[in-house]
């Protein structure tokens, strides 16, 4: 029973170290966090509590050689 306890008071703790992690995460990558992408971005990473990380999509450059 103790040992159930403890498990339980670590993940409590890191809970929110991992929450940071993922938000961390899509700020790097210069993303956003939202329940839903819009029909100009793009699915990228995933952030705390089953929201997505979304990066607006860049239009691809036409480069004449």
């Amino acid at each position: 029973m103790k040992t159930i306890l403890f498990l339980l008071a670590v993940f409590l703790l890191l809970a929110p170290a991992r929450n940071m992690f993922f938000h961390r995460k899509c700020s790097n990558l210069k993303g956003r966090c939202a329940e839903s992408c819009q029909k100009n971005e793009e699915l990228i990473a995933l952030c705390q509590r089953a929201l997505k990380c979304c990066l607006i999509l860049q239009p691809c450059s036409n480069s004449d050689n």
